[in-house]
């Protein structure tokens, strides 16, 4: 079997949390869905979020000090849909959402399960993304226990932008 379709075979049996990044720069406002993201370090926290090349956020994101990592719950599937649906090329998507500007200036989604601020110590080329470092400087959680939007859940999901 090629790597490539081994690896492709691979990350198709994947099932992970998806998260809306959200940043403010410039006197610009962006967001997007992003699945590429982890945990990156215990001590000292640390977070990695990748942003695609070509998407809106990511040319808002090059200039920004923070970026906002939403974890969605699954009620709150339509929010992940215009987050990844929609690019802010031709939308509004936070006059389409309950928001407030959070810590450093970022937009923070109302509806999100839990959030985070994090201050961008690192960018790196990850190919078709760009990944950012951040170290968590502030966040805030609903308390409640419910299940977060996954990939599973936007699958079929037609992107704002391609990868």
């Amino acid at each position: 079997m090629k790597p490539d379709t081994a690896f492709d075979d691979f990350v198709d049996l994947l099932d992970y949390p998806m998260f809306v990044v959200t940043v403010q720069a410039d006197c610009k406002t962006g967001g997007c869905l992003v699945g590429f993201a982890t945990q990156a370090s215990i001590d000292p926290p640390r977070f990695l979020v990748g942003l695609s090349t070509s998407n809106r956020t990511t040319s808002i994101a090059l200039a920004a000090t923070h970026l906002a990592v939403h974890l969605l719950p699954r009620e709150q599937l339509k929010l992940a849909e215009l987050f990844g649906g929609e690019t802010g090329d031709d939308v509004d998507k936070f006059g389409q959402c309950d928001w407030h500007v959070g810590p450093e200036g970022t937009p923070v989604l109302d509806s999100a399960r839990a959030w985070f601020v994090g201050e961008i110590i690192g960018r790196f080329d990850m190919g078709d993304h760009v990944g950012h470092l951040l170290a968590p400087v502030a966040g805030g959680s609903s308390g409640a226990e419910r299940r977060p939007v996954f990939f599973a859940d936007v699958r079929d999901l037609s992107p704002g932008h391609g990868a």
